[in-house]
């Protein structure tokens, strides 16, 4: 996980991009996301937390960034919290857990695979 010194400037949309139509809802609505496929097959998604906590489960390395909002995270089960606003990222191996625990609706993106970078 990065620390919070991580912060970066982050762009504020992304272009040429495929969007699957069909929204991903996880924990009974507290989080949605779409799924976007860009030219060169690599993916991400774009989502939305709602305050209260969500745990999720990773199938492949994740880079996530924090857009909007402010909680904080946990990766694995035997990890600290971490406070979490925008500008943040953390890593996520595959097969790893991890939580967001919102305050407020906690925008994000999601870079899928290893080698995924934010642009």
């Amino acid at each position: 996980m990065q620390p919070p010194s991580g912060r970066t400037a982050m762009g504020t949309q992304f272009d040429h991009v495929a969007i699957n139509k069909r929204a991903n809802v996880y924990a009974e609505g507290k989080c949605v996301s779409y799924t976007l496929t860009f030219p060169d097959r690599s993916v991400k998604t774009v989502g939305v937390v709602m305050p209260g906590g969500v745990t999720f489960a990773a199938d492949t390395d994740e880079t996530v960034e924090i857009v909007d909002g402010r909680g904080r995270v946990r990766v694995g089960h035997e990890g600290g919290w971490t406070p979490c606003q925008a500008g943040y990222r953390f890593h996520v191996a595959a097969q790893t857990r991890f939580e967001i625990d919102a305050e407020q609706p906690v925008h994000y993106v999601t870079h899928m695979g290893r080698n995924q970078a934010p642009a």
